[in-house]
């Protein structure tokens, strides 16, 4: 039985979870604030969910880290019971995971970068007048601050834990 690296996991699986948790409660109000900034700026509205651009815990928005909540969760059950393949699992789960969280942060720090290419690509004049910036900066504003701390968290977390959970299994 291998309790730490599972303990590791299951840091990583609850800290994926938090994001559609996240995003259910605050997600209407997030949208909220996105759809004042647009008619601010004099675009319809309907253009987030023409475009799929949600705030809310819809679709990829849930099942993406619930799915990747339960195979980590399901890697730390395999170290728990002592399973031959629970180190080979563990390794291709968290290195998985490890890659997935890179990409995640990336899309957070590129974020009004690659908003602007995906309105820009849809040739719609009306994505085009949109201040993807102040968009987003509103939409933000629709989550409590605690959240900003919790998404930073989570990066911790799951790299942290992913981390030691590797090495213990070295």
């Amino acid at each position: 039985m291998n309790a730490f690296p599972a303990a590791m996991q299951l840091l990583v699986a609850a800290a994926f979870v938090s994001i559609p948790l996240v995003r259910h409660r605050h997600g209407p109000a997030a949208t909220a604030a996105a759809h004042r900034e647009l008619e601010r700026q004099g675009v319809r509205t309907s253009v987030l969910a023409e475009n799929g651009m949600r705030f809310d815990a819809s679709g990829h928005e849930t099942w993406a880290p619930v799915a990747i909540a339960a195979v980590t969760a399901a890697a730390a059950v395999l170290n728990l019971t002592g399973h031959g393949w629970a180190g080979p699992a563990t390794w291709a789960v968290l290195g998985l995971v490890l890659v997935i969280n890179i990409v995640i942060l990336y899309s957070n720090v590129t974020a009004v970068k690659s908003v602007q290419a995906a309105f820009a690509r849809k040739g719609d004049p009306e994505l085009a007048r949109v201040d993807v910036a102040a968009l987003l900066k509103a939409a933000e504003s629709g989550f409590p601050a605690w959240v900003w701390v919790l998404q930073n968290a989570r990066h911790v977390v799951v790299f942290g834990a992913s981390a030691l959970a590797l090495v213990s299994l070295a």
